[in-house]
């Protein structure tokens, strides 16, 4: 059994590359793995989970074969992470409508705030192995994802 939990992020978005990057410093044990939604892979996670009304702007978590979108998500990634950040948590008190309310509000103006890139970010050699990507479409590659994460080269495409 697979007990990495994946998230899908918008790939062209400079703050949400930064979140990655964010997930990845305090996350030393690798338990999150990341797939742009652009990617053949992020799309088809997005699919297999039925998250197909999702846009670019909703950050989605796979975690124990269940499928977080927006706030529950990025809440629930703080549990795993290093630091104070699990008190974040204190904001599921809110209900759901009303934290993702803001979280789109934010969503929407997230390319006005901090930009965005033109490709998906390429990921440096020391995180490489916490990307999902693979050439070609899902059809094409043999195994579950769990075989896929692990093949060597697999990483972001420009």
């Amino acid at each position: 059994m697979d007990i990495r939990h994946i998230v899908i992020f918008d790939g062209v978005c400079n703050f949400c590359n930064g979140a990655v990057n964010f997930i990845i410093k305090r996350d030393p044990a690798g338990r999150f793995v990341f797939t742009p939604m652009q990617s053949a892979i992020g799309r088809e996670l997005i699919e297999k989970h039925a998250a197909t009304m999702v846009g670019v702007d909703t950050f989605l978590l796979i975690k124990d074969g269940k499928c977080l979108e927006r706030t529950d998500a990025a809440l629930e990634i703080t549990k795993d992470l290093t630091g104070l950040w699990h008190w974040f948590r204190v904001v599921k008190a809110l209900p759901r409508p009303v934290r993702d309310y803001f979280y789109r509000l934010f969503a929407r103006n997230r390319y006005r705030l901090f930009g965005r890139r033109e490709h998906c970010m390429v990921p440096t050699a020391e995180v490489r192995e916490r990307f999902l990507d693979y050439p070609g479409s899902a059809e094409n590659v043999p195994g579950s994802l769990d075989q896929r994460s692990k093949q060597p080269g697999l990483a972001l495409r420009p």
